[in-house]
């Protein structure tokens, strides 16, 4: 057999293979997924504690009720001790400020503490005694979920018209928020509308005024490439941890998300964008912090997988969208 021959032989038989095993990939998925989501929510999780009230435990809300308070900030946080106050210490301070300003204005802050092992609940529980729990709330899963899971808790347990998720190693500027919102309220009438305004670090990137490690950079394009191809068109910066989104949008996208760790922002933005919902995309200040809880090789291998699945598991009818209600 000439050299050519074997070459078309081993392609022929290699498309094979590839084709046998994402038949099989498919079924699995197909067996071992369900439509929607369902919420295992321990009934510890369903309460917060008021610090100020003898450590009185009080329910938290459902997203499907009617908003109270103008903004709800959701900060997912998983052995943070040490990074959280810095990052609260901004986020309070810049929000006691607007208060000041627009003392009309009502906010909430959702800590959401993701099975930590260290000291970030009694941490964060400070901040909730000072702020009082109409203000500052602490959610804490009995175990791990993920950065997705404890977002998607917190957002279910928010009471606001607009609800923001932040990182809690403060690489966003917190004060950043002024952008974002003026974004979201001028694409939206009120919360009722489904808007998702997200952070990115693309737009900085192109000042220069982004700083981020060669190999991680390297990482996050080689993985914003896959995200191209399978799932979300149009954004530069799909994974910087600060998104302000109405109510509406988040109701609608949270309540079917499936995934839980670092890939669910692609998962967020292919769901927002089926949904024709609009986005926008601001540019904020971030700079890189340590501790990060991203291995950075293995993270982002975890990530294109979980990125090919959430393709996958849509394409094949595993994971559904639910259909839009007619006006």
């Amino acid at each position: 057999m000439s050299l050519l021959g074997l070459l078309l032989t081993l392609i022929y038989y290699g498309l094979v293979c590839f084709v046998l095993v994402l038949t099989i990939l498919c079924i699995v998925l197909k067996i071992s997924s369900t439509p929607f989501p369902i919420i295992h929510r321990h009934k510890e999780e369903e309460y917060f504690i008021d610090p100020n009230d003898s450590d009185k435990k009080c329910q938290f809300p459902s997203i499907n009720d009617d908003p109270t308070v103008d903004l709800s900030v959701i900060i997912p946080a998983y052995d943070e001790e040490k990074r959280l106050p810095v990052m609260l210490e901004e986020c309070m301070e810049f929000l006691e400020e607007k208060l000041k300003q627009e003392p009309n204005f009502k906010y909430e802050v959702i800590v959401v503490s993701d099975g930590s092992k260290d000291k970030t609940v009694a941490c964060a529980l400070k901040y909730s005694k000072k702020y009082t729990c109409e203000k500052f709330r602490v959610l804490e899963l009995v175990q791990n979920r993920g950065k997705g899971g404890a977002v998607r808790y917190g957002m279910m347990s928010s009471r606001g018209k607009y609800l923001l998720f932040a990182d809690a190693d403060g690489a966003t500027k917190f004060p950043d928020y002024n952008l974002l919102e003026k974004s979201i309220y001028k694409l939206a009438n009120s919360w009722k509308d489904d808007v998702l305004v997200i952070g990115s670090r693309a737009h900085l990137e192109e000042e220069s005024m982004a700083k981020r490690s060669i190999f991680r950079t390297f990482l996050m394009h080689g993985f914003h490439f896959l995200v191209w191809i399978f799932a979300v068109k149009g954004i530069k910066d799909t994974q910087c941890g600060f998104k302000l989104l109405t109510r509406s949008a988040a109701r609608r996208i949270f309540s079917i998300m499936h995934v839980e760790r670092w890939a669910f922002d692609v998962e967020l933005l292919f769901i927002a964008q089926s949904y024709k919902m609009q986005i926008d995309e601001i540019g904020v200040r971030w700079e890189e912090i340590d501790g990060s809880k991203i291995t950075p090789f293995f993270s982002w291998i975890q990530m294109g997988r979980d990125l090919i699945f959430i393709w996958l598991r849509y394409q094949i009818g595993a994971w559904k969208l639910k259909p839009v209600k007619a006006d």
